[in-house]
């Protein structure tokens, strides 16, 4: 389990930092996705056919129910203005990034889980189909449309 952790913590956090785009939120969901999995099997991992997809499939899973409680929470809370950007994460992010991520946010949900395992986690299309619980169809169509999408923002913003 440790090894684990130390091994996929970070990767996990960028991934979970991409579905609901606040650190602290990201944080606790990797932290809720180790968790869960020591409890279910321990310290040793050796009964699990593929603790890493469990992991990136617990994060994901726990990512939704994020989003799911600030949706339900902004129905009954008048929506507040986000903090500004700081210099630190300005100076992280290059422009261009910046653009893809506003962009990135645009989508719908199924979309963006889609890229973001795709091109920041770097997954096939069979694991995502595995960790979204879709067929590889449904993956390969979901990140056409979500690349057209993407495309046209990008290139309406230019303009």
């Amino acid at each position: 389990m440790t090894d684990l952790y130390d091994a996929h913590r970070l990767s996990m956090v960028r991934l979970a930092l991409l579905l609901v785009d606040d650190r602290a939120s990201a944080e606790d969901v990797v932290q809720d996705a180790f968790v869960a999995l020591y409890k279910r099997h321990g310290e040793r991992l050796d009964d699990v056919d593929n603790a890493l997809g469990y992991l990136r499939t617990s994060v994901v899973n726990t990512a939704r129910s994020v989003l799911r409680r600030r949706k339900t929470a902004r129905e009954y809370v008048p929506p507040h203005e986000a903090d500004a950007p700081s210099a630190e994460d300005h100076a992280l992010l290059g422009d261009e990034h910046r653009r893809v991520i506003v962009a990135l946010h645009g989508l719908t949900s199924r979309q963006r889980e889609v890229l973001v395992l795709r091109y920041w986690s770097d997954l096939s299309e069979a694991q995502i189909a595995e960790t979204l619980g879709l067929s590889r169809g449904a993956v390969k169509s979901t990140a056409s449309r979500a690349l057209d999408a993407l495309e046209r923002v990008l290139r309406a913003e230019d303009r």
